[in-house]
């Protein structure tokens, strides 16, 4: 049927059009069925249906999608009825529990990206692999065909390392420190992370405070190849595009599947031409792997999918059960990495973590005694070395120091009511905490940690200081901090069991 192809500035998060109910009837569609349409160019875009704002004759269309049709307002187009893409039968197989083969998963990768499966139907794909899980070879295939919708990284030497954490944690920094070690002894470790989703500060959110990290493909390979490391946003290239869009579907519902995330870390080593990888698994209450038990599970999965595609991959169980170092929240982090890396010996959680991180892989690049080489290339200076040679291929001051780097101007000292020691902290607590400041977005805003597990409290002592850029959001950041206190604090007295009263 030709219509006339009309702008309309309401934009949508997926291709839609809107057409008059006397259209749809002539072309036989439905609310939220598929037409395609062909101008230049043939894109296939979801109904939308109306009889009062769009008129009779004319297919109302966002600009995105007139550029991708290739027509102007005014155009005439053809708008046709379009079937379902054959991938949504694969989708009903999934959710019937059976197994997919790999075109079939191949295809459903495939009209993810070209926008051919509604949120609805991609929302039904993820839910039923998080009740139906994938096998390892579902999985391989899954991860292999997400690598393959984008760029691959081809470097012109290997090995090539990587590192990755579940994340979960707050104030989990050790990142730059990692590379930076790896990179300073020789191998190259071109580090992709992320930003936070529903953390409150993602490695790149902090990274970012002191240089870009935002890269190309091309630079991302320069720069590794003649510094030896980068700590770049995966976000901002082109790797396993699939990926980010289904994290964006992801997130509201509240789900990660398994098979899902495996492919998600995977896919990202694929397109980054990753050889050998050490995945950092943080396990304890309030994170994502709560227990010893579904962390080694993880790992064994890790490993066996790494064999199927091609890569070693190795892994770190954490501790987790509070966050690492003192510091959560993006200039905060920052600060606290950089002194590290200048030489201050505390915080001791961060250092060692690092440390032993950086010295499995060392140990997987070949060399002896990895933690104790580690600690040798940290404490002689030669990873802060290496971090301002990154720093500066990143566009960054090659003289960066810490005390350069200032948190939020508005703070406030939370104090402890009662004397005690602090029995625990809550990872989730302190996460709501600085997300009410204002992080990740704002990079000076989160939380100073004074005291953590097993330390004696005084009445009045300060447990922690809240930092905000702005007075509205250290209020609010105040509020949830006495709504949701992060901390437990009690006596060494937990509670007294007789078996019968005292006679007198």
């Amino acid at each position: 049927m030709k219509l006339e192809a009309r702008f309309c500035d309401v934009d949508s998060s997926e291709p839609m059009v809107l057409l008059h109910d006397d259209d749809c009837l002539e072309i036989g569609v439905k609310e939220n069925d598929r037409v395609s349409i062909t101008g230049k160019r043939t894109i296939v875009a979801l109904v939308s249906r109306s009889d009062t704002l769009v008129e009779k004759g004319a297919v109302l269309m966002h600009r995105s999608l007139m550029d991708r049709c290739g027509v102007d307002d005014g155009d005439v187009v053809n708008v046709q009825y379009a079937p379902k893409p054959d991938s949504v039968r694969s989708i009903r197989r999934k959710m019937d529990g059976e197994k997919l083969e790999r075109e079939e998963i191949r295809a459903i990768v495939e009209d993810i990206l070209e926008n051919r499966l509604s949120k609805i139907e991609i929302s039904a794909w993820l839910t039923a692999l998080y009740i139906n899980e994938m096998d390892i070879d579902e999985i391989a295939d899954f991860t292999v065909a997400m690598a393959e919708t984008g760029d691959i990284i081809k470097f012109d030497r290997e090995p090539v390392f990587d590192f990755h954490s579940l994340g979960g944690i707050p104030g989990n920094k050790i990142t730059p420190i990692v590379v930076s070690i790896v990179a300073a002894a020789g191998i190259m470790i071109p580090k992709l992370s992320s930003r936070a989703i529903s953390s409150a500060c993602g490695t790149s959110d902090f990274v970012e405070v002191f240089c870009d990290v935002l890269m190309d493909a091309e630079k991302l390979k320069s720069v590794s190849e003649e510094v030896g490391g980068v700590f770049a946003w995966g976000g901002g290239m082109n790797l396993a595009p699939v990926d980010d869009m289904v994290i964006r579907i992801e997130h509201p519902l509240g789900i990660n599947p398994r098979a899902q995330m495996l492919a998600s870390i995977m896919s990202k080593k694929v397109a980054v031409g990753a050889t050998h990888l050490l995945v950092d698994i943080p396990t304890g209450a309030g994170t994502k792997v709560p227990t010893l038990d579904v962390a080694r599970a993880y790992a064994r999965d890790l490993m066996d999918l790494g064999e199927k595609i091609g890569i070693h991959v190795e892994c770190a169980i954490t501790y987790a059960d509070q966050p690492v170092g003192n510091a959560v929240g993006p200039a905060l982090e920052a600060r606290e990495c950089i002194s590290i890396l200048e030489g201050q010996k505390h915080p001791a959680s961060v250092i060692e973590k690092a440390c032993e991180c950086a010295g499995i892989i060392l140990e997987m690049a070949g060399i002896p005694n990895g933690p104790v080489k580690a600690r040798e290339i940290l404490d002689s200076g030669e990873a802060h070395r290496k971090f301002l040679e990154i720093v500066a291929a990143q566009g960054g001051n090659p003289e960066l120091r810490s005390e350069d780097i200032k948190p939020g101007i508005y703070h406030e000292d939370i104090v402890s009511t009662k004397s005690g020691y602090i029995h625990n902290i809550h990872n989730k607590d302190v996460v709501a905490i600085a997300k009410a400041a204002g992080a990740p977005n704002d990079k000076g805003a989160g939380l100073m940690i004074h005291l953590k597990k097993g330390q004696r409290v005084e009445t009045g002592d300060v447990l922690f200081t809240i930092y905000a850029d702005n007075e509205a959001k250290l209020k609010r950041a105040r509020e949830t901090a006495i709504k949701y206190p992060p901390m437990d604090i009690e006596g060494m007295l937990l509670k007294r069991v007789s078996s019968t009263p005292l006679r007198r």
